[in-house]
């Protein structure tokens, strides 16, 4: 058995020395937790102000502002109306033209279906429309004949009517925007011979056109031509083709109808006038009714998923158009937003810069 060194085991017998024990750290009280009720009650009050803000704005609209949609068709005589009454030629093709179908009187052109947009607009489907024929004198008096010929005041006329200073100084007649765009054109049988590119060239000629319409005064004032007026431009181009009429000039949106369903018995002639022919609805004195007609125009020209007009062009007027004349234009014309108040959380559509006319 070895023996260990010297000086080993008293070493190993030494006491080990601990650190002293440290106090520990102070932890810090936690923070005293916010009530539920006060921040409920914070969050109340948030969500008053809010309230209340609303209700302030929505008062400033309400006491200053355009009125509503609603407010507008109360205003217009709508509230309670079962049936809407328009006023449309009846001898149009493409435009307006009446034809019997089973027993029943059928409207169709490019006029009815604009009339039905806006009477859809103002709460009106196609089964609560009445058409009824109205002759041109009577467009501005909204005087039409009912199938049975009595004459009757309509709500609304959609019958080719041109915008004319004279005619919107008329305190019965009150016109929406317009809803298209043409211009004056003359027609002749195909044997005639040349070209006629300005109203001058029917001196002497035997005319046809639409009594009291802008074609009749601006023929008088440009020509000596032997000019007859007549409420039906079916009769114009009826005399025309039997040799009473030499030509017939009014709208080329009006005349294109009679020059495509003629077989090419009959030419369609461009005339140099500077002159846009628009038309568009007459509302009478009935300002909220012609406001929601605005309203209606409105959103078919500006709502990119509303393509009503266009149908219509493409169905009625698209078929008609003509290489040598300028019938209508192809788009809408250009509708400023009506002043209808709209709420904040409601759709808006753009506003449009249109161009003054």
């Amino acid at each position: 058995m070895t023996e260990e060194p010297a000086g080993v085991e008293a070493a190993a017998e030494e006491p080990r020395v601990l650190p002293e024990d440290r106090e520990p750290l102070p932890v810090p009280p936690p923070e005293p937790r916010r009530p539920r009720r006060m921040r409920r009650f914070r969050l109340a009050a948030w969500i008053g102000l809010v309230l209340a803000a609303l209700v302030v704005v929505a008062s400033v609209l309400w006491v200053n502002g355009p009125p509503a949609e609603d407010e507008l068709r109360e205003k217009a005589g709508l509230f309670g109306k079962e049936r809407l009454t328009i006023g449309v030629k009846k001898d149009t093709p493409g435009i307006a033209l009446l034809q019997e179908q089973g027993g029943k009187r059928v409207f169709k052109g490019f006029d009815i279906e604009i009339a039905y947009m806006i009477a859809a607009d103002l709460g009106y489907p196609r089964d609560k429309v009445d058409f009824m024929t109205i002759e041109t004198e009577d467009r501005a008096r909204r005087q039409a004949q009912n199938a049975n010929g009595e004459f009757v005041r309509v709500d609304l006329v959609v019958a080719t009517f041109s915008v004319t200073p004279s005619r919107k100084d008329d305190p019965a007649v009150g016109f929406s925007t317009p809803y298209l765009l043409t211009e004056q054109s003359v027609v002749t049988r195909s044997d005639y011979s040349g070209k006629i590119t300005s109203l001058g060239q029917l001196k002497d000629k035997k005319v046809c056109t639409l009594g009291t319409s802008t074609s009749e005064t601006e023929l008088e004032r440009a020509t000596k031509a032997d000019v007859t007026g007549k409420n039906l431009i079916s009769d114009c181009v009826d005399g025309l083709k039997n040799g009473e009429f030499d030509a017939v000039t009014t709208d080329a949106a009006i005349l294109a109808g009679f020059v495509a369903e003629s077989g090419g018995t009959l030419k369609h002639h461009d005339i140099a006038l500077e002159a846009t022919e628009m038309w568009a609805v007459n509302a009478g004195p009935n300002v909220a009714l012609r406001t929601l007609v605005d309203l209606s125009l409105y959103r078919s020209y500006a709502d990119p998923q509303d393509h009503r007009w266009e149908k219509a062009y493409e169905t009625y007027i698209d078929p008609m158009l003509s290489v040598d004349v300028n019938v209508a234009q192809a788009e809408q014309p250009c509708v400023q937003p009506p002043q209808v108040r709209r709420w904040p959380w409601e759709q808006n559509l753009p506003v449009q810069d249109c161009p003054s006319r």
